[in-house]
């Protein structure tokens, strides 16, 4: 069963930086895509970043140098590091794994990202 867990969210001033982790259990980590999605209050959840089995990446045209996401197959984590944040950043930020086999997709519980002053 495919377990993930974030942490790294809080509370940060506009411009100010925030790392996201996100460990995963009970899965071939190399066999799956691993993504950070985020969702603010009255909105839909959205895309931030996607990184493939190999390092490619793929991320929100919106957020492209501002985000980085990686993944570290040894640790089989994956990390979001946010920069020069912006009020409206703030949103709870969702760990996703999509298998490459089955395309069937779990989600960590979440975390809350806030940015202000």
């Amino acid at each position: 069963q495919v377990q993930l867990v974030e942490s790294g969210g809080g509370l940060v001033q506009p411009g100010g930086s925030l790392r996201l982790s996100c460990a995963a259990s009970g899965m071939i980590f190399r066999m799956y895509v691993m993504g950070w999605y985020r969702q603010a209050p009255g909105k839909q959840r959205e895309l931030v970043a996607v990184v493939n089995p190999g390092g490619s990446t793929n991320y929100a045209d919106s957020l492209k140098g501002r985000f980085t996401i990686s993944r570290d197959d040894a640790k089989k984590a994956v990390y979001l590091q946010m920069n020069s944040l912006k009020p409206e950043d703030t949103a709870v930020y969702y760990c996703n794994a999509e298998s490459i086999m089955t395309r069937m997709g779990s989600w960590g519980q979440g975390t809350q990202v806030t940015v202000s002053s």
